[in-house]
């Protein structure tokens, strides 16, 4: 199984060193699209240390491997921790990018994985108005990832993010 397909190809076309976190977000959000046509689901995720280059990339395989683990911040974590040879990314100044705000499963990961950074483009309720559940998370969660170290930035290119989701909601016929 390729957790990874289809990043090896996608990320041949991607920059070493990203310009800036909407230039990030915009690798992110194009990602979304490559997956779904590739059968995955509507979310990617990106890893980028201090300089903006790419430490990792994930999306989201959780259909195509049937695992349910396999979001795509998990994806992009494994693939910044194997590339680095390092269970902790925190040296790097790893910003994890995110297409969607993260799930209950994915918010935990971030504090052990190393992650500094958090930026994300859409909300857990955007996912879940087409049918997705994002899991119970503490409230405001953002306070407990500052809390832990993890500076949490406003969301990015939200509007693009929400019309991928509703763009797949409509083609699976999730709502």
């Amino acid at each position: 199984m390729d957790l990874c397909w289809p990043l090896p190809a996608f990320l041949e076309h991607v920059p070493a060193q990203l310009a800036s976190i909407e230039e990030a977000m915009s690798v992110v959000l194009d990602l979304v699209d490559r997956n779904v046509e590739e059968g995955g689901g509507p979310f990617a995720a990106l890893i980028v240390d201090g300089q903006g280059r790419v430490l990792g990339a994930g999306c989201n395989r959780v259909l195509p491997a049937a695992c349910s683990v396999l979001h795509a911040e998990m994806v992009a974590i494994m693939s910044a921790q194997a590339r680095l040879n390092s269970h902790d990314l925190r040296p790097w100044g790893a910003h994890l990018l995110s297409s969607c705000e993260p799930c209950a499963m994915c918010l935990g990961a971030l504090p052990w994985a190393g992650i500094v950074d958090l930026s994300y483009a859409a909300s857990a309720a955007a996912a879940e108005s087409i049918g997705f559940d994002e899991g119970a998370k503490p409230q405001p969660w953002q306070r407990g990832l500052q809390e832990r170290g993890i500076a949490v930035h406003p969301p990015l290119q939200t509007a693009r993010a929400c019309a991928q989701l509703q763009a797949y909601g409509r083609l699976q016929r999730l709502y």
